[in-house]
């Protein structure tokens, strides 16, 4: 569970990041992004400030949903929660797998998006940094997906044995294990 708080603290952060230049100043963006130098017009200025809210409104309602702040009406319930599970009953964090998902999609969507750009950039500075930002989401992205896929589901596993409950013999056989099946099944 460790690894799902620590995707979650570094999904919020990076968004966090985005959107600081986005609310300090605009004209700096558009003074980046724009051949010739000038003014923010009135609209560049809206936009790319509502965009930087937005980051950081989805920053804070990623760790909300999550259970990553426990959203608890006292101290003493606070103090006593085992920590939040993704398990869909559990009331801690029932919108944990839901964003999860979709912050998961965030980060691939922007990290192929990034990595499409710097592939067309023809100059090396605005590349490199379409390449970073492409590498990050998509570290970000490889993260909530493997959380997806192993941790969301934490009672699966075998207490005696260890193993996930949830494999199957295809397409490979376990041969080891038909082989004790049938010796058990001689003895009885």
């Amino acid at each position: 569970m460790d690894v799902y708080y620590t995707y979650n603290y570094l999904s919020a952060g990076w968004m966090a990041l985005q959107a600081l230049p986005l609310l300090a100043s605009p004209t700096l963006i558009i003074t980046l992004l724009s051949p010739d130098v000038r003014d923010t017009t009135p609209l560049e200025a809206y936009l790319s400030r509502s965009l930087g809210f937005t980051l950081l409104t989805v920053a804070g309602l990623t760790l909300l949903l999550t259970g990553s702040i426990p959203l608890t009406t006292s101290i003493s319930a606070a103090a006593t929660a085992t920590g939040v599970g993704m398990d869909p009953d559990d009331p801690t964090a029932p919108y944990a797998v839901p964003t999860l998902s979709l912050t998961l999609a965030y980060h691939a969507t922007v990290g192929f998006y990034c990595w499409t750009q710097h592939a067309k950039a023809v100059d090396g500075g605005g590349g490199m940094v379409y390449l970073l930002a492409a590498i990050i989401s998509g570290v970000l992205a490889a993260i909530g997906g493997w959380c997806v896929l192993f941790a969301s589901s934490s009672g699966r596993i075998s207490r005696k044995t260890g193993a996930d409950k949830r494999t199957s013999g295809f397409p490979f056989k376990n041969v080891e294990a038909d082989k004790k099946r049938a010796k058990v099944k001689r003895e009885d």
